[in-house]
């Protein structure tokens, strides 16, 4: 049949995906015979072999495509090493009603009367749109049943527009020309170096020399770079959230995306959209939207609500994403800059007292913990803390307190906040800050909504948020980056004078930690070793590669003082930036200690039946733990002492090691 009547039969015909594998086979095994069940799409992708198809000879390898009707025989004689591929099977007939000449072209109840073998000059869009019906497929639930069937005619159609245009052009791709297309289509997902390269069929060395050679940049680079100008489109172009925009060109979070995106640009997402908006308020000077828009849009909203790519946030209130800030916001917050500034120049202000507990291990916690020596009268109003940012006159009681982030540390000390940054689904402190206005991600809190508060203090993580809201209320930045957590929480019970109340938290802390240390060891399990993972996929794991990455490493690494694996321990030692690193499966055991957490969240991989991951002993033997990814993220004072009684509680559960 040629391929003209192929596409006519494909044009009438009703399909049903019967089923979706995977396999392989090895060498050394035994001759593969298998008659196909139903019409079968069978896709090589890693490997070759010599094959029968109804008795007659081929050789095949990486990539190739074979179609065959029900009963068709397929005979895998010989592979040098692994043969891996796909299985498509289903089930076509005609729509009705059908011209006679259509319905001649039909065979029994398939496509194709003969079977027919294809390689592809562009192997990998077919290998995406696969490997994700297969994935849906596997899934089991009727909605995903129908997005395979979905994908499969996606499937159909690219095999067939590249048997059509091979007719005109049959040469193949090479190695780069594979690598870019596979990138540009596939920039949303998790990709490697190794991955790529494994995935055509090539060494990382080969791929990293033809990139240098020939676009005089490496694979990464050039993946930032189409990920970045794709991120920059959908910024200009939509009123997308950090969050959506990160998932979109393959970031795990808002947070990992917006420091890539500031490295890129020299500025954050939305400081770079908003100036761009504000250039365009000038008729005379081209505008960089103008690529995306004729007319200037009259809005461009703040982006709230982002938070990591796990979880679609609970109680995070959308009321305050309106448009730009309106004359009444702008005269509220003129008018609230001017009884500050009277309220600091007549006041009379006080300190909290001399001899501040708060632990000076570092410069940062030196010089954020001092008070001015002038401001002792008893029963003043305000007093005078001195920050990394300057002397900040705060109240003395304040009544209504906005934190971002360092939300936990504030709770800790009986404070109750009036509104916060959005809170992870699952947070130790999810329950008591449940009623408590949420302001969007701590990163980027809308100003409109601070002021909506009318905060008489406000305790921010970062210099964005301090240079977006200090001027709404007396503001504190806490750089919390820098600090010991003895120093940070020191620092914030000095802001609240009350640093008895932080000292007593701190101890208090510390005697629980020696405590379970002691039940650990009596139980025989802190030498033992043990890893954090997060998330996952049928290719690699996240492992958490430093005391300060949260999911319960300060907890696991630096206070119960637990090891783990030794290649794992070289880089947590290191203290190199890398808080996690994707490993591969193939490799993943040397990094499995004999107790593992992972960091869970809903829609993360499914691998329970994954043969790599359960044969790593710690998963074998039941000495995996699922740590929610809400609770193991913050590393607050408050987050601490649940993680702490979590990770110990679950050990000590946990069988042994034997």
């Amino acid at each position: 049949m040629n391929l003209k009547d192929h596409i006519v039969l494909w044009n009438h015909a009703l399909i049903e995906v019967i089923d979706v594998r995977k396999a392989s086979f090895t060498a050394g095994q035994p001759p593969l015979q298998y008659r196909l069940p139903a019409n079968t799409y069978m896709y090589i992708v890693r490997g070759s072999a010599s094959v029968l198809i109804e008795d007659i000879p081929y050789e095949i390898s990486g990539f190739s495509v074979i179609h065959g009707g029900k009963g068709t025989m397929v005979q895998v004689l010989k592979t040098q090493d692994v043969l891996d591929y796909y299985l498509i099977l289903y089930r076509s007939t005609l729509t009705l009603p059908a011209r006679q000449h259509v319905a001649a072209l039909m065979e029994g109840n398939g496509l194709v009367a003969e079977p027919s073998l294809f390689t592809p000059a562009h192997p990998l869009p077919l290998y995406e749109i696969l490997n994700q019906m297969y994935s849906e497929w596997i899934t089991g639930g009727v909605l995903e049943h129908l997005h395979a069937k979905t994908l499969f005619y996606q499937w159909v159609h690219e095999l067939l527009h590249q048997m059509q245009g091979q007719e005109l052009q049959p040469l193949r791709a090479d190695v780069l020309d594979q690598a870019v297309r596979y990138m540009h289509d596939s920039y949303s997902q998790p990709l490697t170096l190794d991955t790529l390269a494994s995935t055509l069929g090539t060494s990382p060395r080969t791929l990293s020399r033809l990139f240098r050679m020939r676009l005089q940049t490496s694979p990464a680079q050039y993946l930032v770079q189409i990920r970045m100008d794709k991120a920059r489109e959908l910024l200009l172009a939509t009123e997308a959230t950090l969050h959506d925009i990160a998932v979109a060109v393959g970031y795990p979070d808002a947070y990992s995306f917006g420091k890539m995106f500031k490295k890129h640009y020299g500025t954050s997402p939305v400081r770079y959209k908003n100036s761009l908006h504000s250039a365009s308020l000038w008729p005379d000077m081209p505008s960089a939207l103008s690529v995306y828009d004729i007319a200037r849009e009259d809005s461009l909203r703040y982006i709230d609500d982002d938070n990591h790519y796990q979880y679609d946030l609970k109680g995070a209130s959308s009321m305050f994403r309106t448009a730009k800030p309106s004359l009444m916001f702008t005269l509220l917050l003129c008018f609230t800059i001017v009884l500050s500034a009277c309220s600091s120049g007549n006041a009379t202000t006080t300190t909290a007292g001399s001899g501040s507990n708060t632990p000076t291990s570092s410069p940062a916690a030196t010089a954020t913990a001092t008070t001015s020596p002038d401001n002792t009268a008893a029963g003043a109003q305000t007093r005078t803390i001195s920050t990394v940012k300057g002397d900040v006159v705060v109240p003395a009681e304040p009544q209504r307190v906005v934190v971002l982030y360092l939300l936990g540390d504030v709770l800790a000390l009986g404070i109750k906040p009036v509104g916060v940054s959005s809170v992870n689904e699952g947070a130790a402190f999810e329950n008591e800050l449940k009623d408590v206005q949420k302001l969007g991600s701590w990163f980027e809190a809308s100003p409109e909504a601070v002021l909506s508060l009318d905060p008489d203090l406000i305790i921010v993580p970062s210099e964005e948020t301090y240079a977006a809201l200090h001027d709404i209320a007396p503001t504190v930045l806490v750089p919390y980056e820098k600090m010991t957590t003895d120093e940070r929480v020191g620092f914030i019970g000095h802001i609240f004078g009350k640093e008895e109340q932080a000292t007593t938290l701190l101890n208090s802390f510390k005697a629980k930690v020696e405590d379970s240390k002691q039940k650990l060891q009596e139980a025989g399990i802190l030498g033992s070793t043990v890893s954090i993972m997060e998330g996952g996929s049928d290719r690699s794991m996240v492992v958490v590669m430093s005391k300060q990455y949260g999911r319960g490493s300060q907890v696991i690494y630096e206070y119960l003082g637990m090891k783990a694996p030794e290649i794992l321990q070289q880089k947590i030692d290191s203290k190199s930036d890398m808080g996690g690193d994707s490993v591969s499966f193939e490799v993943l055991a040397d990094y499995s200690g004999d107790y593992i957490f992972r960091s869970s969240y809903d829609g993360m991989a499914d691998l329970t039946k994954d043969p790599l991951w359960n044969s790593i002993p710690a998963v074998k033997e039941d000495r995996l733990m699922n740590i929610d990814f809400g609770l193991s993220y913050y590393s607050d004072i408050y987050s601490l002492n649940a993680q702490l009684d979590f990770i110990v509680d679950a050990l000590l559960a946990a069988p042994r090691v034997k």
